[in-house]
């Protein structure tokens, strides 16, 4: 009787065993991931995030207050534009009569500043040379100095329109100056209070190399562009007029 029970209870441990595999095989279910979660379950926190990166990229409004200073601003710069240029800051003079035959100007006007640059006293002059200036400003003196300094806060003008002859002197043609048409340009404060100047630093380290460019620039722009290696009378600034020649720029 005891074996046979014994026999019994082997046969059942067997048969549990057996049933165990297929138990095994039965799928199990899986925890929810972030993968399979619904929106709004464990993946929210970052498609609301995402949504916060873009609405940041988004372009802000500008407030009322920030438009009514920049229509102040066009507004200002549209009355005290001249020749028709809201880049060409200041005033219109009209007619100027000269002292002698040859000097004068129909339309001039007095420039204050050009493209933001300011002029450290107004020069006068007609539209065609402020324009050649500001093709300059833009294409010659801008590039040539780029960041040296912060770059050019204002020009260092040591004349502008002068009823005289050329380099004053006793006997000669109408200077240009006397036209209207022509600037002398003595240096170039720059923003960190620094300046560049023709006099100090023609031929001179990397300032030197920056006014031979600004002078080369302006070939083109200018029909006359004179410099310290010029003459005797130019060894301390730069001389660009707007007098045109059959076989172009004069430039020296």
């Amino acid at each position: 009787m005891r074996a046979a029970a014994l026999i019994l209870a082997l046969a059942v441990a067997g048969a549990a065993r057996a049933d165990a595999p297929e138990q095994s095989l039965r799928p199990v279910p899986r925890a929810a991931s972030a993968e399979t979660a619904p929106a709004g379950d464990a993946a929210t926190g970052q498609g609301q995030g995402m949504r916060g990166f873009f609405r940041s990229l988004r372009p802000q409004p500008r407030s009322a207050r920030v438009e009514d200073q920049a229509r102040v601003t066009r507004a200002a710069l549209r009355r005290g534009a001249v020749c028709g240029d809201v880049d060409l800051q200041g005033d219109a003079v009209g007619r100027v009569s000269g002292q002698m035959g040859g000097c004068g100007i129909d339309q001039a006007v007095r420039l204050k500043s050009i493209s933001g640059v300011r002029l450290s006293t107004p020069a006068v002059m007609d539209c065609g040379t402020a324009r050649a200036l500001k093709s300059w400003v833009a294409g010659g003196m801008r590039p040539a100095v780029g960041s040296h300094g912060g770059g050019v806060d204002s020009i260092r003008v040591m004349a502008s329109y002068a009823c005289r002859t050329r380099n004053s002197q006793k006997g000669a043609k109408v200077s240009e100056h006397g036209k209207g048409r022509a600037l002398d340009i003595g240096g170039f404060a720059l923003r960190n209070g620094t300046e560049i100047s023709v006099l100090r630093d023609w031929g001179r380290g990397s300032e030197g190399r920056i006014l031979r460019q600004m002078h080369r620039s302006a070939c083109g722009p200018f029909g006359t562009v004179l410099g310290p290696e010029a003459n005797r009378f130019h060894r301390d600034h730069f001389h660009f007029d707007t007098a045109r020649y059959r076989k172009g720029s004069y430039c020296k």
